[in-house]
């Protein structure tokens, strides 16, 4: 985050947090539910199409969940883009693309030809002999 901030400014970042109990956790009978493990999740975005500049998640699973969010973030996705997503339940990875309240970003896609405007993707680009 401050990374972002000194690279675009306070005024043009907006940062969604979350701190959850992992639903893997759910069955495990514990005295208070603040004693499962926690989940903690960033999504930094910049500027007015909230693109996504930044990913933190500590907890179960982060590493295998950071890896398919940095291809999104390398190619560009905006918080809009993380919005359109199915959230897959019941899984720690939902929250990135359900943090917020839904639908209240800019609807800016990072994509060449996004999903957000109902287009299909374009098919792949074949050897022909």
């Amino acid at each position: 985050e401050p990374a972002a901030v000194a690279k675009y400014g306070q005024d043009n970042i907006r940062v969604y947090k979350s701190r959850f109990s992992n639903l893997m956790y759910g069955i495990y009978d514990v005295a208070s539910p603040e004693d499962k493990p926690k989940t903690l999740m960033k999504l930094i975005t910049a500027g007015l199409n909230e693109r996504v500049v930044g990913i933190h998640i500590i907890g179960t699973g982060a590493d295998e969940m950071l890896q398919g969010f940095g291809v999104a973030m390398k190619m560009g996705a905006t918080k809009a883009d993380f919005d359109s997503c199915i959230a897959i339940h019941p899984t720690a990875a939902e929250e990135l693309v359900t943090m917020g309240t839904w639908g209240t970003s800019p609807q800016a896609t990072g994509a060449k030809n996004s999903p957000l405007g109902g287009n299909t993707l374009s098919e792949p680009t074949l050897k022909t002999e």
